[in-house]
């Protein structure tokens, strides 16, 4: 468990925050211009009612505090839990809730709401009566999650569960179908305190593996068990007690305590499809891939049927499009009253075998009672990818495939099996301009996600629009028995708009969300029966979140790599800036590459230039008030066409890609050659050190938790598929830590000391960090206490920016040419 913070005498953490650059002066501060964008107002989250004529809205608050972000933490099989609330750890809460009406706009404050509210999760009944959130209690050292209902017609919130719940792994509840109460996670009563270690070894920890010629996929995973112990108080954490409460406080126990990872309810509400825990534990593996038993039980917890029962799954086949052998995906199925779908491999889960006909997937069916044998609902060639579900006679059901990024949806009628599926759509799912969009979902009485199907078997689509100017978002209307496609709606020049969701059945009610450079999101009743000029009516009104910043200049600019690949980027310039009079900028770039399967993918454009001219603390934007030129996601597209894997020529594209976009804002005249940075988070600071270590085009290197050494994580990184051993010159070539001798420019390394995520442990950036230090190369390291892979806390971010800003001043603002 990590320690809690220090506290002061009135038991809160009083964190050290001073300007001074001496090593251990506490947390710094950057600029005030800086501060200001770290504490500038966010906005609300929403939440839309069933019917869609209610929004809960949900107050954001500022950053936490280091305080907030250092309460203990126990890491056990890649979870991480708040042992004070028995839940998983988290930071942000809501901080306050109210109504708002869509029709009137008006707002509509909420009585009785616990004091210093907490709110994580919120869930609307199916029949839009309640509002059932859960508030994060704090008291001295004790904690607990505590279950609340707001009554719409009374506008009053109140306690409802008298025992706390247990979220570790779930939100803790779930509304009946038919509204009348909740199934909720209850910590179970009279388990006593958690259970502590004597700290006296028992014995060595022992792990084996037997010779059996199959080679497995096992990821670099984090927080992982490392004793007996550390299995026991795991055990402890995950136990819940599955109940029933009705509106009035009213539970009843449903069966005895277990380690329930999900628990769902049957449309019908008859039955409860749940999902447990059971050892072997691992040592190497996070409780993702642990054993499972899937069943499905009555409303009193007895067992009625038995799904699977999964082993412990130590590592996948090779290959992104390898899958667990046996069941897996097992869902209800939304439109019928009690029947389950799943998804088994024909393969044994991996992609190099051959398979009969050519079926990879085989997606079935199997309806309550449960003892006539399963049906097949589909035969896919490829990986089952998800369905959804409309009526008996309409779903649509999607595969995909990795490798060649192949994408297939199906129409088939689920109670009419001998009716052959229709193709709906195929393509490579890297094609952004000619993706169809996805399937407007409605819940229905029950609360189950369903098509929204109109006359005609018609199906509404929900779309990004990328198109060489942009992205456009759109909604069609398609039929799915003539495939006519007709479109009700297309953001337009100058604003970018998005529909945020369909508000009635014949989709000409839009509730969307609008921008523009200068003007923040804000959400709108978009009516599309109206004349064009007569069709908005603002919901919202949000402000300015930094108008010291609003006129920040904004291009979406394209430009040619040397081997013809088009690129895009987000050119940003500070307000009242002119390239003829001022002369070019001090600039920095920030970018995060991706892999492709065609060049004529990777050239699509991204973006889109009447987007909000956002300026966040977390993305390079914020330095637009220091004087900076900013270079916002440059495309850096690493393209392996056909049986080419595209980290093959990973180190001359990447190089090509910052060439071209160096030489693109040289020519423009915003940036001076001598007197740019490139940056990047997670893989952006991978690709950071590489450009570091193979061009000298750049001054210096801002890489935030990254990983530099790929034989650490051996057994594949982003969509590389092919183990350490079967590329190994691949591996060492990619690796900017084994040419840390080249890196001749200034490299700050900035980690989250707790890094939870999958191959960028904080050893990644130590280990760098010594190597340029021993070679006699500029780097600093940072490690930002009690953080993960992203940063939470204010002091942290804060500090984070100061970091940034000294050494771009240092290394950048103020270099003289080479």
């Amino acid at each position: 468990m990590r320690a809690a913070a220090a506290s002061g005498a009135d038991g809160r953490f009083a964190a050290r925050i001073c300007s001074g650059g001496r090593p251990g002066g506490g947390y710094r501060l950057p600029p005030a211009a800086l501060q200001a964008i770290v504490d500038a107002a966010r906005s609300p989250g929403l939440s839309l009612s069933p019917r869609r004529d209610i929004v809960a809205v949900v107050q954001t608050p500022p950053l936490p505090g280091i305080a907030e972000v250092a309460q203990p933490e126990l890491k056990l099989a890649g979870l991480r839990i708040n042992p004070r609330t028995c839940s998983s750890s988290r930071f942000s809460f809501g901080t306050d809730l109210a109504l708002l009406d869509v029709a009137t706009r008006k707002e509509r404050r909420i009585g009785g709401l616990p004091r210093g509210l907490r709110v994580s999760d919120l869930s609307w009944s199916p029949d839009q009566r309640h509002l059932a959130f859960t508030h994060v209690s704090l008291k001295g050292e004790r904690g607990a999650v505590e279950l609340w209902v707001v009554d719409l017609a009374e506008g009053k919130a109140r306690k409802l569960s008298p025992q706390p719940l247990s979220t570790v792994l779930t939100r803790g509840f779930n509304w009946l179908p038919d509204s009348s109460g909740l199934l909720v996670h209850w910590r179970p009563a009279g388990v006593g305190k958690a259970p502590v270690g004597s700290g006296i070894p028992s014995g060595p920890i022992e792990q084996d593996s037997t010779s059996d010629g199959h080679v497995r996929q096992l990821r670099t995973y984090q927080d992982l068990l490392k004793s007996e112990d550390d299995a026991r108080l795991f055990e402890y954490y995950v136990t819940v007690q599955m109940a029933i409460i009705d509106l009035h406080g009213k539970a009843r126990l449903v069966g005895a305590p277990g380690q329930f990872s999900r628990t769902s309810l049957s449309p019908s509400g008859e039955y409860i499809l749940t999902q447990s825990i059971t050892r072997p534990y691992s040592y190497i593996v996070p409780v993702s891939s642990f054993g499972e038993r899937i069943e499905v039980r009555d409303l009193h917890g007895d067992v009625v049927h038995t799904v699977a029962n999964l082993p412990l799954e130590e590592g996948l086949p090779p290959g992104n499009d390898a899958v667990s052998d046996g069941v897996r995906h097992v869902s209800w199925r939304a439109d019928a009253p009690a029947s389950l779908a799943w998804a088994e491999a024909q393969d044994g889960g991996d992609p190099a075998r051959e398979v009969v006909d050519g079926i990879r997937d085989l997606v079935l069916l199997q309806a309550a009672p449960f003892r006539a044998p399963p049906k097949v609902l589909a035969r896919l060639t490829m990986r089952y990818a998800g369905i959804a579900w409309g009526r008996d006679d309409v779903a649509l059901i999607n595969e995909r495939w990795h490798k060649t990024r192949d994408y297939k949806q199906w129409m088939i009628e689920p109670a009419h099996l001998s009716t052959p599926p229709e193709l709906i759509y195929s393509g490579s799912y890297e094609d952004r301009y000619n993706s169809p969009g996805s399937p407007v979902m409605r819940a229905d009485a029950n609360g189950f996600p369903r098509l929204l199907i109109g006359p005609g078997t018609t199906v509404l689509l929900d779309g990004a629009g990328a198109t060489p100017e942009g992205d456009r978002p759109f909604l069609d209307r398609l039929s799915l028995t003539t495939r006519h496609k007709e479109r009700l709606f297309q953001s337009a020049a100058p604003y970018f708009e998005n529909v945020a969701a369909v508000l009635n059945d014949d989709g000409t009610l839009l509730l969307t969300t609008r921008e523009s450079p200068t003007e923040r999101p804000n959400y709108y009743l978009r009516d599309l029966t109206k004349p064009e000029g007569e069709q908005l009516t603002a919901l919202t009104s949000y402000p300015h979140p930094t108008p010291q910043l609003k006129d920040v200049q904004k291009e979406q600019i394209r430009y040619a790599r040397e081997d013809g690949v088009e690129l895009t980027a987000t050119l940003m310039l500070p307000p009242e800036y002119d390239a003829a009079r001022d002369g070019p900028l001090p600039m920095l770039m920030w970018a995060y590459p991706q892999e492709f399967k065609s060049a004529g993918a990777a050239s699509q454009t991204t973006g889109s230039p009447y987007r909000f001219n956002a300026v966040s603390y977390w993305g390079p934007a914020a330095f637009l008030a220091m004087g900076y030129a900013v270079l916002d996601n440059p495309s850096f597209p690493i393209v392996g066409s056909g049986d080419e894997e595209p980290n093959d020529t990973y180190l001359p594209q990447l190089v090509a890609s910052a060439q071209a976009a160096v030489e693109e804002v040289v020519r423009r005249g915003v940036a001076d050659r001598h007197r740019i940075a490139v940056g990047g988070h997670s893989y952006g600071a991978f690709m950071t050190g590489n450009l570091l270590a193979h061009t000298r085009l750049f001054r210096a290197g801002i890489a935030r938790s990254g990983a530099y050494n790929r034989t650490l994580t051996p057994f594949g990184f982003q969509s590389e598929e092919r183990p350490y051993w079967q590329a190994p010159a691949v591996y060492q070539a990619m690796s900017p830590f084994n040419s840390a001798d080249k890196i001749k420019d200034a490299m700050l390394l900035i980690h989250g000391a707790e890094d939870s995520n999958s191959g960028t442990f904080p050893i990644q950036s130590e280990r760098m960090f010594q190597a340029i230090k021993g070679l006699g190369g500029t780097a600093r390291l940072v490690m930002l206490p009690n953080e993960s892979h992203a940063y939470r806390a204010r002091e942290s971010i804060l500090h984070m920016l100061y970091e940034t800003n000294a050494w771009l001043e240092k290394y950048v603002k103020n270099a003289q040419p080479r």
